[in-house]
């Protein structure tokens, strides 16, 4: 895409200047935390590149909204925009994705915040709920596009034999047999590439956790946005449209000929805390953003975000100060950790003397790496 000659010029990532007043054109999610307003996704993203278009049909409805969650993760207001250079390559790589229409790959050392980019992206976006899928060792990725229960097919099946009698042969269907869709159910990455009119976000978290085999598993799949579920497949001349329950609340979706195509792909973002290397092929098909430790100001941002910018501004210093200090002592500690002290410091200040508050507070600052912090004794 062309940009005007008189277009904003990107920062370097060095840049130490402001998000606000160096945010390009082309931008879509502009990394304030602010939704959307009189707009939607779909009427500000241009066309996707020719070898990313997909057709999928029929055209699912609006995603449900999930606040409740996005709170919990986010806190219950968003600083009015971040100012670290940091913060304008993060807006720039969600960009270049959703232009392209592309998986981006988060990498860094664990609770640093990457999974929340996904919540962070879904807000300002109004793409409502974030589909999670939590990747260990076992995960394959049939499990993450559906699950068939074909024992418990079988079991409805014979339950309905016996109730019909002993007049139906073993060779006979019963009199209302149970529809394979009431037995399939669509997971988190299956849910995300369906015919959506706006493309769901889908985070995959801890993916190098995974099998060595998945990376390259998942490359056709977002290669091609589409999937087969061969038990409908085979069924397909009997059941050409076949309903089944998808990874939302209460959500279901029609599946035709027993194929799955999308429409509007996923904005897929992919966490690693750096434990392996990926293959090359699935790497060229990702964008890669590694996060680095946050700074003061980050950290103050996002306890205003959780307990309001009065309790940031009394609390942010010292206690951040202090954090710092300890986080690199210890080879890193987690964003959630400074958080639950910050909760034990607010709410345990009345009723606890200074030096135990320090105490309490800093005992929830462990290591990270396995070993033993080393109780303090008294």
């Amino acid at each position: 895409m062309t940009l005007p000659d008189d277009a904003p010029k990107q920062q370097p990532a060095n840049s130490s200047a402001p998000l606000d007043g160096a945010r390009p054109r082309w931008w879509i999610y502009r990394g304030t935390g602010e939704p959307l307003r009189d707009t939607t996704l779909g009427e500000l993203l241009p066309p996707p590149p020719p070898w990313r278009v997909f057709h999928g049909a029929p055209v699912l409805g609006a995603p449900p909204d999930d606040e409740a969650e996005t709170v919990r993760r986010l806190g219950t207001h968003q600083p009015a925009g971040y100012t670290s250079a940091f913060a304008h390559r993060e807006a720039e790589m969600v960009n270049a994705a959703l232009m392209l229409r592309r998986p981006l790959l988060v990498s860094g050392r664990p609770g640093t915040g990457k999974s929340s980019l996904a919540y962070r992206i879904s807000r300002e976006l109004r793409l409502g709920r974030v589909l999670r899928w939590h990747i260990t060792s076992r995960t394959t990725l049939q499990r993450g596009l559906y699950e068939y229960d074909a024992i418990g097919r079988v079991q409805d099946t014979a339950a309905l034999r016996a109730a019909a009698g002993d007049t139906v042969s073993e060779d006979q269907a019963p009199t209302t047999p149970p529809s394979v869709g009431d037995y399939i159910q669509i997971g988190p990455l299956g849910t995300a590439l369906l015919p959506h009119s706006e493309p769901r976000v889908l985070l995959i978290d801890e993916l190098d956790k995974s099998d060595l085999d998945l990376a390259n598993d998942l490359l056709s799949v977002f290669e091609e946005g589409s999937y087969t579920i061969p038990e409908l497949r085979r069924a397909r001349r009997r059941h050409p449209l076949v309903r089944v329950s998808t990874d939302d609340p209460d959500g279901e979706a029609e599946i035709s000929g027993g194929i799955v195509n999308c429409r509007a792909f996923p904005v897929v973002i992919m966490t690693s805390n750096s434990e392996r290397e990926f293959p090359p092929a699935f790497l060229r098909r990702c964008l890669l953003l590694h996060m680095p430790e946050p700074s003061e100001d980050d950290l103050v941002g996002m306890m205003a975000a959780h307990f309001g910018e009065d309790m940031a501004e009394e609390w942010g210093g010292p206690l951040i100060a202090r954090f710092l200090e300890r986080s690199r002592g210890l080879g890193g500690l987690a964003i959630d950790q400074l958080l639950n002290s910050v909760y034990l410091a607010t709410s345990g200040r009345s009723e606890v003397e200074d030096g135990d508050l320090r105490n309490l507070v800093e005992s929830v600052w462990h290591r990270l790496d396995g070993t033993s912090p080393g109780l303090r004794q008294e």
